[in-house]
């Protein structure tokens, strides 16, 4: 019997030359992330082992971002225990503000994790890098700890699903409207602890902006990881940026998947995740009826270069709904620079829309965005639970960036056709 991407990538870590699902292992870490809510448990209980220097200061990666800039005086003292840690060990791999980015857009553009990686993080949302063929999935926060003086974690080696998408995009549909509707079709437990593996021909053009939002919110389904084979698109991405070597694996032919899953591409619409789970996808022209008090572009899911290329597509020459307001995030400091040349953040200010500093900010009801009782958002993030972005008598509803930022023109849930776009 073959191997899946994940049990091949799983195998080299642990100086195997194959494994099974259902496998515990021990397997050597090639970056280990956490951030200023999730590393500073960690740091307390790496200095509880005994170890006084963590096993490598280039590969552990501590960024703040999800109260920062600091909020309050709580989050600034979580910011600084990140800071004298790193100091204290040596850490390269430490970004304070103004050199940051949201983690997950962070880590991939600076070329910090390459295909066939093996990567863990203190955060559910680290399974992003499988986009980048890597095996990427987020771990307690004492997992980190262990991980930091030894260099190794464990794992149970998941059982892989597969899902295929075939057939040509509609307009305005990308990878959040696939993953939507994949979460949609198997609900928030459908992938329990499994290995996302999305292919077929969809999968093949879309660009690798697309990939890192499908896999981001594979968690969302209850997967251990989303992972996407390496092909030219892959290359292209970390071939420029690589800081380190790297090596692509395939899935054989023969490889075992507990479930395999197609999807006509022809019929999934721009997709909108309804309160208070990501399972609950409609199209969005069926909520057009839905008033909306604040859109939020942004995120780990949706803050790249092209996401805010998109809603500045909607946006231009329009103005954001004097009922609602508009708050803009690039995910990092690259991406705000190069939004700023290219003129989206103009468009964006003209439009009335706020643009802040790279943040977490919202999506966890953290801050630059909280919601009030009763109020409703429609916002790129990736969960849209209860309370999540504020009042757990608020309401988040999830959308790509095109849909976001015609809901911002509109005052309530709308597509760019009715733009006329």
């Amino acid at each position: 019997m073959g191997m899946t991407i994940t049990e091949k990538i799983l195998a080299a870590h642990c100086g195997k030359v194959e494994l099974a699902p259902g496998e515990l292992i021990n397997a050597t870490v090639d970056l280990i992330l956490a951030n200023d809510i999730t590393a500073p448990i960690a740091i307390s209980e790496f200095k509880k082992t005994g170890v006084d220097r963590v096993f490598d200061k280039d590969r552990i990666a501590l960024i703040p971002d999800h109260f920062a800039p600091q909020k309050d005086i709580k989050a600034a003292n979580q910011c600084k225990l990140l800071k004298d840690f790193s100091h204290e060990q040596g850490l390269s791999l430490y970004y304070e503000v103004g050199r940051m980015g949201i983690e997950h857009a962070l880590l991939p553009e600076q070329g910090l994790v390459v295909t066939g990686d093996l990567v863990i993080g203190a955060d559910s949302h680290t399974c992003t890098y499988g986009a980048l063929g890597a095996f990427s999935t987020g771990v307690g926060s004492t997992d980190v700890a262990a991980a930091m003086a030894s260099g190794q974690c464990w794992f149970k080696v998941p059982e892989s699903m597969k899902f295929i998408y075939y057939g040509k995009l509609n307009r305005w549909v990308g990878g959040k409207d696939l993953i939507l509707h994949t979460i949609t079709d198997i609900g928030v437990d459908g992938a329990l602890y499994m290995a996302m593996e999305f292919e077929g021909e969809a999968i093949s053009t879309l660009p690798m902006y697309g990939r890192l939002t499908m896999c981001n919110m594979a968690i969302e389904a209850g997967g251990k990881s989303g992972i996407i084979v390496p092909d030219s698109v892959t290359e292209g991405y970390v071939n420029s940026r690589a800081r380190h070597p790297y090596k692509f694996y395939t899935s054989d032919k023969d490889a075992a998947y507990v479930e395999v899953r197609e999807y006509d591409c022809s019929k999934i619409h721009p997709t909108v995740a309804c309160p208070s789970l990501p399972s609950n996808g409609v199209p969005a022209n069926e909520l057009t009826h839905v008033a909306i008090d604040q859109v939020v572009v942004g995120s780990c899911t949706n803050g790249r270069l092209e996401d805010l290329r998109e809603a500045a597509l909607v946006l231009k020459g329009r103005k954001v709904n004097p009922n609602t307001r508009m708050i803009v995030i690039p995910a990092t400091q690259a991406i705000y620079k190069e939004a700023m040349k290219e003129g989206l953040l103009e468009i964006f200010v003209d439009a009335e829309a706020v643009v802040s500093t790279p943040t977490c900010g919202p999506c966890l009801g953290g801050h630059m965005g909280i919601l009030a009782k009763g109020e409703r958002a429609i916002a790129t993030t990736n969960r849209n639970f209860v309370g999540r972005m504020g009042d757990p008598e608020s309401e988040v509803y999830l959308s790509n960036p095109a849909v976001a930022a015609a809901s911002a023109v509109l005052g309530r849930i709308g597509v760019p056709d009715e733009l006329g776009l």
